[in-house]
């Protein structure tokens, strides 16, 4: 695949830069923030994304077993995703997705019982900035190990 275009101004791409690093250090979870990440690009089918954030969750100590099983997070297991990061999954499908168009109480509440809510605005902070990145990346096609973008 061919980008369309590897036009973005810097300005954009430095202010997104920026968000993503304090979302990430507000989380104070590198390894949690990379699952995040990746299940976001998951549901948005951004191989970018996957590619890069897939490298950076190895270096953080992601386990492969927790890599391989993450598109299926909910059936897992507890063996695989503890409670905290099976709330940080469904907030992220939740918050990505806004099936119903908004994210239900349910999911929020289940979140803001692992997550004070420094915590919580942070994760809500990377999930969004994640989905932005993926819109950014997806719509001009830019390919898995790109190094113009």
């Amino acid at each position: 695949m061919t980008a369309r275009t590897t036009r973005l101004d810097a300005g954009v791409r430095e202010a997104m830069r920026a968000l993503s690093a304090a979302t990430k250090k507000g989380l104070g979870d590198a390894a949690l923030a990379e699952l995040v990440q990746i299940r976001a690009s998951q549901l948005n089918h951004c191989a970018f994304c996957l590619d890069m954030h897939l490298t950076i969750a190895r270096k953080h100590g992601v386990s492969e077993r927790q890599l391989d099983l993450l598109a299926a997070w909910e059936e897992a297991g507890d063996d695989v995703f503890d409670a905290r990061e099976r709330a940080a999954l469904a907030l992220t499908e939740a918050v990505t997705v806004l099936t119903d168009g908004f994210v239900p109480d349910a999911v929020y509440e289940r979140a803001a019982e692992h997550f004070d809510e420094r915590q919580l605005a942070h994760l809500i902070g990377l999930i969004t900035v994640i989905n932005s990145w993926n819109r950014l990346m997806v719509s001009r096609r830019i390919p898995a190990g790109s190094t113009e973008w």
